[in-house]
């Protein structure tokens, strides 16, 4: 999987890192048990009735990925595209679902729109840890023995904090 994308539920009850890679998100089957809050026996007999029932082909939407587990072991793991996820929403019936597809399809469409995705609250919150590494060094380099080595320094830290200040819409 390329990108790491983090899904959130309005409440904030529900955090996912959903993998974006192929101009689609991708969600393994414990990950699809949480959003939908099923079991893993209900969801995958979700997914083995779609595929049962062709409304979608298993080679086109399911990859298979190295994933470490807790008992730090490396297993194969089915990941599955936005097109399952979609499909197994509709048969649960889950409102969650349909707020997710709505994340997931802003998130592709700014994706595809801009090649990239950003991670605004990690943007934002390293920009405030910036500007106040940008404030210590101002503070630092007002001291007497400072100043020639300050005045260079600060110029570098201000032009990057501005930079990082701007792409992270503060």
């Amino acid at each position: 999987m390329d990108e790491l994308q983090i899904y959130q539920s309005e409440d904030g009850a529900l955090t996912l890192d959903v993998a974006l890679t192929d101009d689609t998100v991708w969600l393994s089957l414990d990950q699809m048990t949480v959003l939908f809050d099923r079991n893993k026996s209900t969801v995958s007999r979700h997914i083995n009735n779609i595929f049962n029932d062709d409304e979608l082909e298993r080679n086109s939407v399911v990859a298979k990925n190295a994933t470490t587990a807790k008992d730090s072991k490396t297993y194969l793991v089915d990941y599955f595209n936005l097109d399952v996820i979609i499909s197994v929403g509709y048969r649960v019936k889950f409102q969650q679902d349909v707020k997710f597809r709505q994340w997931a399809t802003r998130t592709l469409k700014q994706h595809l729109l801009h090649g990239y995705t950003l991670d605004k609250k990690r943007l934002s919150e390293n920009a405030l840890e910036l500007q106040k590494a940008l404030e210590l060094v101002k503070r630092a380099s007002a001291l007497p023995t400072h100043r020639a080595m300050g005045a260079g320094l600060i110029d570098i830290i201000t032009k990057y904090t501005n930079t990082s200040l701007w792409c992270s819409g503060q």
